[in-house]
């Protein structure tokens, strides 16, 4: 697909919006500039069942440290380990504490993807009954083979039809059989009136770069279009910033929030060199969570707030000198984190 200059320029009056479909939930929050984190879900280390009072606890702990969106069953919550009926509690848990602790702006963004596209708008309307306000969707890969472009297309379209929260798109090559759609293909989506986001946890800020600009993305120095373009990891929020990015929707945010927002901070006020400084540390520990990924990030939390446990079987539980290694491993941005005001 080519997009002509005069459509990067005016994506709003070409599709590219922060809106909805007709018929479709209006958001009470718009998503703004900055740094959101898919939280962890917490269980009983004893009988594995969800621990809503500590999810409220941590939904709260992240936004005091400045986090403008929350995601709820993303990679990260362990969704594929929940039924309906905890994934919807979890979600309804997260709105409520936010509410309750004056955090009322901050938008819950809800995993919400299926295998199917009935299933993935069935999903869909039990996370808005939840309280979520925009759904975060991975395309279909269980058959692969038959996942070709017009395949993806048709699914986010016909979703994006059907779902009463606005879509974002989840472009994770990792997380479903190596699918990755390039910037044509998520360029062409965008268009839809419901589609309003892209998470790139592919990790191309090239691409990131193509599709911000296409669709005129919203970022921390320009309103834009309402379309949001994130990267999808900690260890590339400067690069994010840099690329026209709308901000990061980051794992490792659930340990290092506020490094994460004084990165993404300092690069929007031009104070370039000390985001690099920062970013340095915080590449260096996100990639410490990153390898040891939901054990060991529950981990770092577990050894520096308190909280934490394991995750529910077959993920495995770390050992003590594993603990130990990775709480060494996020020292030095740890010590930076809890510096910050």
């Amino acid at each position: 697909m080519t997009t002509s200059a005069s459509d990067q320029v005016n994506g709003a009056a070409n599709g590219y919006s922060n809106g909805q479909a007709s018929g479709s939930t209006k958001p009470r929050n718009p998503l703004r500039p900055g740094i959101y984190s898919p939280t962890m879900t917490f269980f009983d280390p004893e009988t594995e069942d969800v621990d809503l009072p500590t999810i409220r606890k941590h939904a709260i702990r992240l936004a005091t440290a400045g986090l403008v969106g929350l995601v709820t069953m993303g990679s990260n919550g362990e969704a594929v380990h929940l039924s309906r009926d905890e994934k919807s509690a979890i979600t309804r848990a997260t709105r409520e504490a936010l509410d309750e602790a004056g955090f009322t702006d901050v938008p819950v963004i809800v995993g919400a993807s299926e295998q199917s596209i009935r299933g993935t708008i069935e999903l869909s309307k039990q996370a808005a009954a939840a309280g979520g306000e925009y759904v975060l969707l991975v395309p279909p890969s269980y058959y692969r083979y038959a996942m070709d472009e017009a395949a993806l297309y048709e699914y986010y379209t016909s979703v994006a039809d059907g779902s009463p929260l606005p879509v974002i798109i989840y472009n994770y090559p990792g997380a479903v059989a190596g699918i990755d759609m390039d910037s044509d293909l998520i360029i062409k989506l965008a268009k839809h009136k419901n589609v309003v986001g892209t998470k790139f946890t592919c990790g191309n800020t090239g691409k990131l770069t193509r599709v911000a600009l296409a669709t005129n993305a919203t970022t921390t120095k320009s309103e834009g279009s309402g379309y949001m373009a994130f990267g999808g990891m900690a260890d590339f929020t400067m690069q994010t910033a840099a690329s026209g990015g709308s901000g990061i929707i980051a794992g490792g945010a659930n340990v290092i929030p506020k490094t994460c927002v004084r990165v993404w901070d300092l690069w929007a006020e031009g104070k370039y060199n000390e985001a690099m400084e920062m970013q340095k540390t915080l590449s260096k520990g996100d990639w410490v969570l990153t390898k040891a990924a939901i054990p060991g990030t529950k981990s770092a939390i577990q050894s520096y707030y308190g909280y934490g446990g394991y995750p529910r079987r077959p993920l495995k539980r770390l050992s003590k000198e594993q603990a130990v290694a990775i709480k060494e491993g996020v020292r030095e941005v740890m010590e930076l984190e809890m510096s910050l005001p």
